[in-house]
């Protein structure tokens, strides 16, 4: 008697044979990633923190995956072209995005996305972080923080700050701070930090934020008088000034930083092994001299611990946003 296999047997068997064929095809190609060179995308042009730690990371990388890793500068819409450039890329590690903090928990809640930071982008590490500092013009009539405040509560609506332009980091850093200080700063936004540096050197504003590797060399030349850091701890390189939090605001803390994602359906084994070569790379003493150089550290995450960052940062801008009214102009 001819046993006969039921066709549903035959079906499920072969569905199972195609699962496996698959899930090998998918495992041999992560074992071997990457297969050609791999795109960074950077959100603004050289010349900034960004690019900077693109191109310093990006040998390293290229040493220890064997493939190289070519910067590919994507400006525009406070970084979202580039965001949706990555967002919509093949999930296969080829394309890698390094973005600042603020276009990834600001512009949520500033532009009309057609993509979901949640969704279509996967976190996978902090390369560098960078304080901000509040600086004011030696002019000013205030020689710590504790006088600023005191000085701006004074006079409410009298005194001003620049930023590099509306969203911008460093104006959402100084909206964080007047809400926590309660004090009432106008905004002027400008067309980049440059000139809103030199707006405050000259006089035309009392103050801003801006990042250290930015301000520290008119600090250091008496053009700039650095009232704070808005770190959670001292700068290594002004380590005698005070953190924002030291002097009478605990637990503020506003810092740039520059982080590793890709495309959502980015397989783990990818990702985690971006996230161990992109960690080793942060070991090398060239990378850690080169990036305090630029005034940046060192607070590499998990790709967890960079999510759950993500989100918290979401919320905290998403209120501050809301609060102070900020518009696209």
């Amino acid at each position: 008697m001819i046993n006969r296999i039921r066709p549903n047997y035959i079906t499920n068997a072969i569905a199972l044979l195609g699962f496996c064929i698959a899930a090998g095809v998918a495992q041999a190609a992560d074992s071997v990633y990457p297969t050609r060179p791999v795109r960074l995308v950077v959100p603004f042009a050289p010349g900034g923190g960004v690019d900077a730690t693109a191109r310093i990371i990006a040998p390293k990388l290229s040493g220890s995956m064997g493939q190289n890793w070519v910067v590919d500068n994507r400006t525009g819409a406070a970084g979202n072209i580039a965001s949706e450039l990555v967002a919509r890329a093949n999930p296969d590690g080829q394309t890698v995005l390094l973005a600042l903090d603020t276009q990834l928990t600001a512009n949520p809640s500033l532009y009309d996305l057609s993509f979901s930071v949640e969704k279509d982008l996967q976190p996978v590490i902090i390369l560098a972080v960078s304080d901000q500092i509040v600086v004011v013009n030696p002019g000013v009539a205030a020689k710590t923080l504790k006088e600023f405040i005191a000085l701006a509560k004074q006079k409410p609506g009298a005194l001003r700050h620049g930023s590099a332009g509306v969203s911008s980091s460093n104006h959402l850093a100084a909206e964080l701070f007047k809400k926590v200080t309660g004090t009432d700063i106008v905004h002027v936004p400008y067309k980049g930090a440059g000139p809103a540096i030199a707006a405050v050197i000259a006089g035309e504003i009392q103050m801003n934020v801006s990042s250290t590797a930015s301000v520290i060399g008119f600090v250091r030349a008496g053009r700039l008088r650095a009232l704070a850091s808005t770190g959670a701890k001292r700068s290594n390189l002004l380590p005698e000034l005070p953190t924002v939090a030291e002097s009478g605001y605990p637990g503020f803390e506003a810092v740039q930083w520059y982080g590793l994602v890709v495309p959502g359906a980015t397989p783990k084994s990818i990702v985690a092994r971006i996230h161990k070569d992109s960690l080793k790379a942060l070991q090398n003493a060239d990378v850690r001299d080169s990036m305090e150089r630029l005034g940046l550290g060192q607070e590499p995450t998990t790709p967890e611990e960079l999510a759950a960052r993500i989100k918290k940062e979401t919320a905290q801008w998403a209120a501050i946003i809301k609060d102070a009214g900020i518009r696209l102009q």
